[in-house]
């Protein structure tokens, strides 16, 4: 009988976790920004919230232009979360002082970056989890294939949508969710 106890109990807590999980906000989720403060998700409850894995060495880097330009047109309602990410070609190797550097220099960065995060395998950063697994986001699972991936939150802090690396920052699928 002891072990049909423990075997509940053993079961009670995974299903404990598992509710846990379903019910995680993004705005519980601990993120460092690049200068290695603390990045506190819940400061942007109300607004959209765009997250991108970027890279300074990718065919996609000048898409930080359209970025920017997004940041700037939609200021009051929209937050871009740029996630320097190495895992795709190793195209972004630099360290946090290289990055910020190489952001502010070649694109005036306005928004947000973040320390160096891993996107997907074992080493993947809780906010990438949550993006990209239906049991934590509730919505949908997605497979991230390369850099300046994007993922959409609403004000509330749902998932609403993710957007290939080809979809320009300014593409109206993008645009229309936010206006």
């Amino acid at each position: 009988m002891q072990w049909l106890r423990s075997a509940k109990s053993s079961l009670q807590k995974v299903n404990k976790q598992n509710t846990a999980s379903s019910n995680m906000s993004i705005y519980d989720i601990e993120l460092k920004a690049i200068d290695g403060t603390s990045l506190d998700l819940s400061s942007f409850k109300g607004k959209y919230i765009l997250v991108v894995n970027v890279a300074s060495k990718c065919g996609f880097t000048p898409q930080y232009k359209g970025l920017r330009k997004l940041q700037e047109q939609f200021a009051s309602e929209l937050v871009i979360l740029g996630c320097p990410c190495n895992q795709f070609g190793g195209q972004e190797p630099g360290a946090a002082e290289e990055i910020q550097e190489f952001c502010t220099l070649n694109y005036d960065v306005n928004f947000p970056l973040t320390e160096k995060l891993h996107v997907k395998g074992s080493k993947q950063h809780a906010l990438y989890a949550w993006l990209t697994k239906k049991e934590l986001n509730g919505v949908k699972s997605t497979s991230i294939l390369w850099n300046f991936y994007k993922f959409l939150i609403s004000p509330e802090g749902t998932l609403l949508k993710s957007f290939k690396s080809t979809t320009a920052p300014l593409d109206k699928s993008i645009v229309n969710l936010i206006s």
